[in-house]
């Protein structure tokens, strides 16, 4: 298993296997390696990532539920849901956010499930009706500050369908003020300013 956490546009690999993906990261010469995982290791790494010169980290371990929990605990975890919305063209819908092309998401509310709350949230954001869920996509993670404290975002993604002859509506107060259809010659544009989980997600959903 083998997952990924972004810092800003750098990622942090946690793993329980040495894949191509792991092997090139691992060569780089501004790539971190640790297999001996310790909590001054982890706090090693993340004192490492705010160095501008630093490209990736990789923790690596047999136990991985294990390395999940002890990096786990360096942050306030918070967990949201959201969609890649498809219409009828096979056209994916997009959102322009804080300058940046984004996918509709949102945080999971108490008692909510995570399909629920990806609804939810992408009914709220773009003001599409009539969605449906065709299955599970991917989990991406990334962190943030929030005044002070260290938040890692657990996103879990969900492939939609949903009609374009209706209505969107941008959710104005989320800082959302654009919202498209774009074909699949058009993405490559839109990825190009957005944030590395979202090309993740788009890759995922074979874009």
């Amino acid at each position: 298993m083998v997952l990924k956490i972004y810092f800003d546009d750098k990622p942090v690999f946690l793993c329980d296997e040495i894949n191509s993906t792991i092997e090139a990261h691992r060569h780089h010469p501004d790539a971190i390696f640790i297999d001996e995982v310790t909590t001054p290791a982890i706090k090693s790494l993340l004192h490492e990532i705010a160095k501008p010169d630093f490209h990736s980290g990789i923790l690596y371990s047999e136990d991985i539920e294990k390395l999940k929990k002890m990096f786990w605990k360096h942050f306030t975890i918070i967990q949201a849901a959201g969609g890649l919305v498809k219409n009828e063209k096979g056209e994916t819908l997009m959102i322009f956010r804080r300058g940046k092309w984004d996918l509709p998401k949102g945080k999971l509310e108490e008692g909510e499930n995570l399909e629920s709350c990806a609804i939810r949230e992408v009914e709220e954001e773009t003001g599409l009706k009539n969605i449906t869920v065709q299955h599970f996509l991917i989990t991406t993670y990334h962190t943030y500050n929030d005044f002070g404290k260290h938040i890692l975002k657990e996103s879990y993604w969900y492939l939609m369908n949903a009609s374009s002859n209706q209505k969107t509506t941008p959710q104005t107060e989320e800082d959302i003020f654009e919202i498209t259809w774009v074909n699949k010659d058009a993405i490559g544009e839109k990825l190009r300013n957005t944030f590395p989980s979202i090309k993740d997600v788009v890759k995922t959903a074979g874009q």
